[in-house]
């Protein structure tokens, strides 16, 4: 097997089914898309390299039973952060979950 496909394995054993919709195209084009959009700099502190997705907000669907998945967000939803900032954040505050 592959570094790569371990890799994967790994994380998407880490999050679960949420970590395998992450290698889904449609992620990957809409990461691209906020990537691009935030100069491939983490918003908070400007560092470049390694950046991470954070949604500023969650959204539940009632009707349906689940979250939405991570492409089908609005993009003023997403910001581009570095991992640092990205897990201070989530240290210092709680992502809200918007019922809809």
């Amino acid at each position: 097997m592959n570094t790569e496909k371990k890799e994967s394995m790994r994380f998407v054993g880490q999050h679960g089914s949420y970590g395998a919709l992450l290698f889904d195209q449609r992620w990957k084009d809409f990461r691209k898309k906020i990537l691009e959009r935030d100069q491939h700099k983490c918003r908070c502190c400007g560092a470049e390299g390694k950046l991470e997705m954070h949604h500023r907000q969650y959204h539940y669907s009632k009707t349906l039973r689940k979250y939405r998945k991570p492409w089908e967000y609005p993009e003023n939803l997403l910001i581009s952060l570095c991992k640092t900032c990205h897990q201070k954040g989530h240290q210092l505050y709680k992502v809200p979950t918007k019922y809809v």
